[in-house]
């Protein structure tokens, strides 16, 4: 598995293009995009999508993202191009915003987990867009994790899951990422359907496109249907230990998460708890994580999926976490937590 990160430009070059070589020729390779690290394959080759399946331990109906660099691409990928998404296209790619649309016949099924669509995005990193041009403009990727596990925001934790699974990652941790995978559209009717909430809300889509809407597996527990996008069906996102979401008064809250963390301290139980900077100095627990300010939920964005790690690594058995507005980016938030405490939450 080679590695490449903190090296001068002609290095950089000779990876990425050592990258795209192994893409062509139906290898794996992670990479990082400005929401999480990616693990790309040929978007256009059965063999790769099945090998990413395989790495990832992933149901193969749940679809993966074409990634792209171009818009010359997504003419090639996708049956017609909606107005709608061009509209789309113009006001955030690159960016974190995943558009599905009916796809074009080049795209094998096994890409799209059965479905007569196609998910397509363009991200906003700069080694992402050199990789994907590289490898030859068509890489299928699902976050680089194990399926089931936090999306990782480092190379430490792709090394961790996905050593030994994969021909090569390419390490570009800048520290500046979203943390949060894109926001998902749905295309393929009138009106644009949000099924996975990101750092591109609702609000901002709408700004653009007029009325849409948000499916209602975003905040339930997901039909039995076939996921149109990744993230509708599964459990995801989860950490080892057990995580409950507590929703209420800010000190009854803090009251009830001590009193849980009190209670599997004499159990010999440890315990870690996510709260906002407000209350952060309220909580008794092994490992307190602190979000950042509720007036800035974009940073609490940015750490959830490390602090999901991080109780990992520290054996964390019970987790508890604040709960966050469902409005704007911080309906993106309060979706990936409820899908990794499997909709586990407390009122108080």
């Amino acid at each position: 598995m080679a590695l490449t990160g903190g090296k001068n430009q002609g290095d950089v070059s000779a990876m990425l293009a050592q990258a795209g070589r192994i893409i062509k020729d139906g290898g794996l390779v992670a990479f990082p995009t400005e929401t999480v690290y990616g693990l790309g394959g040929d978007a256009l080759n059965m063999e790769s999508s099945r090998k990413i399946y395989e790495a990832k331990g992933r149901p193969s109906d749940n679809p993966l993202i074409v990634h792209i660099a171009d818009m010359e691409h997504f003419e090639k990928i996708v049956s017609k191009v909606p107005e709608k998404a061009r509209k789309l296209a113009e006001a955030f790619w690159p960016g974190p915003l995943t558009m599905i649309m009916e796809k074009a016949p080049i795209v094998p099924y096994r890409t799209t987990g059965g479905l007569d669509t196609v998910a397509v995005r363009m991200p906003g990193h700069p080694i992402a867009l050199a990789f994907i041009k590289e490898a030859g403009g068509y890489v299928a990727a699902p976050s680089a994790n194990l399926s089931g596990k936090p999306s990782p925001t480092t190379a430490k934790y792709v090394i961790q899951d996905m050593d030994g699974r994969i021909d090569m990652i390419l390490d570009a941790d800048s520290g500046e990422t979203i943390g949060i995978e894109s926001t998902i559209v749905d295309l393929t009717g009138e009106t644009p359907m949000i099924l996975r909430p990101g750092f591109i809300t609702r609000e901002m889509i709408s700004a653009v496109v007029g009325k849409t809407d948000i499916d209602a597996a975003v905040f339930d527990d997901a039909s039995k249907q076939p996921p149109k996008a990744p993230g509708m069906k599964y459990r995801h996102y989860a950490p080892q230990g057990e995580l409950v979401i507590v929703e209420g008064e800010p000190g009854k809250v803090a009251s009830y998460i001590n009193a849980q963390t009190a209670a599997h301290a004499r159990n010999g139980e440890r315990t870690g708890v996510i709260g906002t900077s407000e209350m952060i100095e309220k909580y008794r627990a092994d490992s307190i994580k602190d979000a950042g300010s509720r007036s800035d939920i974009v940073s609490a964005g940015s750490r959830i999926y490390t602090f999901l790690r991080e109780f990992d690594d520290e054996q964390i058995d019970f987790i508890y976490s604040e709960s966050f507005e469902s409005t704007g980016v911080g309906q993106a938030i309060m979706n990936r937590l409820l899908k990794a405490a499997g909709h586990r939450c407390v009122q108080v």
